[in-house]
């Protein structure tokens, strides 16, 4: 459903005022800047990240294809900001310098919706008013297996939508609403450098994903710690069984919290010297995502980068019909059915599965391979090189 325009309206902060005028004072630079760089890409993920699929295309741009005049939009006092600016073009994330380059691009790519100087006063541009119509290049964040409206074509109104799978390609291309060519079968640029990823056989990643409603109901960290998320996931952490199979098979375990909770993330504390428990921008997640072995999640697409590897899952769901009614509704993918792991509703049925996967080896079994054989039929180190093309392609029947 679509959400009406006052809705947005009393979501809008002051901030977001101060970038209009940004906006208006932009306008004659950025008409100069395009007469000078007429085919300039602005890439972009949240402002204080560079290590989703944006940063991969930006790295293989600046490494296969430098007569792509590519720019990368990062803030300035981002801890990566430093790994950008190595290989290219930075401008500073919701500067006056970023919102010229928004303007002059010849297109605009993220792997966040919301990857933009300002994402309320650029719906505005874009989807309200549709003053601002330069093709706007999806590379999405997670791979899509559930039905999110936001994406839908009405509210979002996207000029390419790339995914990673067959089955989630058939589902957007299908759903979402989009025309004919919109919708496109590239696969993921970070997933490029997954195949070539060594895995560390002693370290098991923890990565939930975070729950819509924790925003509205957790105003304090009192109420957060109080919430069926922090004392499950804390109960799973505190559970001696856990302490246990990592002593008794030599491993170590790190827990992640989401960047959407972490300002309570002093909530979750480690039990053990098995156990690191850390903040969202202190972790490098596909470099961490590259050398874990195992992972345990509830809802998170990163087990779609495991998938990939061919690495083992385990699902910990004990809120699964609130998630479904409070976070997002079901899409294609079902989980007993599609999932690449073992799908658990209490803490010791997702501790005696970690305990089966351990005793082979942290090797996927082999009904979970063949899912992954048929979900991924791009399963290659060609996404960066095929979503470069689609750009091109887009560009060029503009």
């Amino acid at each position: 459903m679509r959400e009406s325009l006052l809705g947005k309206l009393k979501r809008v902060r002051p901030g977001d005022i101060g970038h209009f005028f940004l906006f208006l004072l932009a306008l004659l630079p950025a008409a100069i800047l395009r007469k000078r760089r007429k085919h300039l890409w602005l890439l972009c993920e949240y402002a204080q990240e560079a290590q989703d699929n944006a940063f991969a295309l930006f790295r293989y741009l600046r490494t296969h294809r430098k007569d792509v005049d590519a720019v990368y939009a990062i803030a300035r006092r981002s801890p990566a900001y430093e790994k950008v600016a190595a290989l290219g073009p930075a401008v500073g994330y919701g500067s006056l310098r970023h919102w010229v380059y928004y303007l002059a691009a010849e297109v605009n790519i993220s792997s966040q919706k919301g990857g933009k100087p300002n994402a309320a006063v650029c719906y505005l541009l874009e989807v309200r008013l549709g003053w601002i119509k330069t093709p706007r290049v999806f590379l999405q964040h997670g791979v899509t297996k559930d039905d999110l409206p936001f994406l839908h074509e009405e509210n979002a109104k996207l000029s390419m939508f790339c995914c990673a799978a067959e089955p989630e390609y058939e589902f957007v291309r299908d759903t979402f609403g989009y025309a004919p060519g919109v919708v496109r079968y590239t696969g993921f640029c970070r997933f490029d450098a997954l195949l070539d990823a060594k895995p560390d056989p002693d370290l098991v990643l923890i990565l939930p994903t975070w729950r819509m409603w924790l925003e509205r109901s957790c105003r304090s960290a009192e109420a957060f710690r109080n919430s069926e998320y922090c004392r499950r996931w804390q109960a799973f952490l505190d559970d001696p069984a856990l302490d246990a199979l990592l002593r008794e098979t030599g491993k170590r375990a790190i827990f992640c919290v989401h960047r959407n909770v972490s300002k309570f993330e002093t909530c979750f504390v480690s039990p053990s010297e098995r156990i690191a428990v850390k903040r969202w921008n202190e972790i490098d997640v596909p470099e961490l995502i590259g050398k874990a072995a195992v992972l345990v999640t509830d809802f998170s697409s990163v087990y779609m980068d495991f998938a990939f590897m061919k690495r083992p899952v385990v699902y910990y769901q004990f809120d699964r019909d609130a998630y479904r009614k409070g976070h997002l509704p079901t899409g294609y993918f079902d989980y007993e059915r599609d999932g690449f792991g073992p799908v658990a509703e209490t803490a010791s049925e997702a501790l005696a599965a970690l305990r089966g996967i351990a005793a082979r080896g942290c090797r996927m079994e082999r009904v979970y391979e063949e899912r992954v054989d048929r979900f991924f039929t791009l399963r290659d180190r060609g996404s960066a090189a095929r979503t470069t093309q689609a750009i091109e392609e887009l560009i060029a029947n503009r």
